[in-house]
């Protein structure tokens, strides 16, 4: 894995839009799997200030998201449909027909994270995945013991997730219980991922990831470590638990 510092959430949302930027402007055909929730949100920020000032185009660029709830629409407040529209799409030059997103309204909602796998597939594969990771160290919305093995599927959200994921909401009450999701093995055959982290609240998960290295389905981002090409970039808050137990 390499690990690039940030000084802190700007610092990581600049770093985080040059990579993608470089990689957008060496192949302007790129597929981007990307990811929503506040990390990322920045870093979607950064990318649009640069299409405005420097017209990097996504004519081209094909966007795969990592998931979306169960039984929202795609023009409810809160999917991840309208997060994306709202924060990225609306804002730069690629067409919404190259933009897809699980659809958490079909009727097979099995049918539809087989078919999900299979747009994968059919565009080629993802060429750069961007992740978040969550306390519980869950990547996408694969909980933890979801398997290594599993493809895009529906995942029942974990309460420590759904808590995490409140403040998005009027309540509670209103947070799905369920999700689609890239399951973990879709994500690993990504041709590279890029993860972000920030914040003192993902000290402990990054710890975990960087520091005890042990590949185990309790903790899903250390999957990860089975991935030839992944980047982190991390802020100085973020690694401040790894930092310490490295010195002592």
């Amino acid at each position: 894995m390499n690990i690039i510092e940030a000084k802190d959430y700007q610092d990581l949302s600049i770093k985080a839009a040059q990579y993608i930027i470089k990689n957008v402007r060496h192949n302007p055909n790129l597929v981007l799997g990307l990811a929503t929730g506040s990390t990322p949100k920045g870093t979607y920020e950064q990318m649009i200030k640069d299409f405005q000032q420097n017209n990097t185009s996504y004519q081209y660029v094909k966007t795969i998201n990592l998931d979306e709830y169960v039984g929202l629409a795609k023009d409810d407040l809160n999917s991840y449909s309208t997060f994306m529209n709202e924060h990225l799409f609306n804002h730069i030059d690629i067409p919404h027909s190259q933009t897809y997103i699980p659809n958490g309204m079909a009727k097979d909602l099995h049918n539809e994270c087989a078919q999900y796998d299979r747009l994968i597939h059919s565009l080629g594969g993802v060429d750069l995945q961007l992740l978040g990771i969550g306390h519980n160290g869950h990547i996408g919305f694969n909980e933890p013991n979801t398997s290594f093995k599993t493809r895009t599927h529906i995942v029942k959200l974990a309460s420590s997730t759904r808590n995490a994921n409140e403040r998005f909401f009027q309540d509670i009450n209103e947070v799905p219980n369920y999700a689609i999701t890239m399951g973990i093995q879709t994500i690993l055959e990504s041709k590279e991922i890029l993860l972000l982290v920030s914040g003192k609240g993902k000290a402990k998960a990054v710890q975990k990831l960087l520091v005890e290295k042990n590949r185990c389905e309790q903790f899903p981002a250390s999957s990860l470590y089975a991935h030839p090409h992944v980047t982190i970039i991390a802020d100085k808050a973020a690694l401040s638990l790894t930092f310490e137990r490295k010195e002592s």
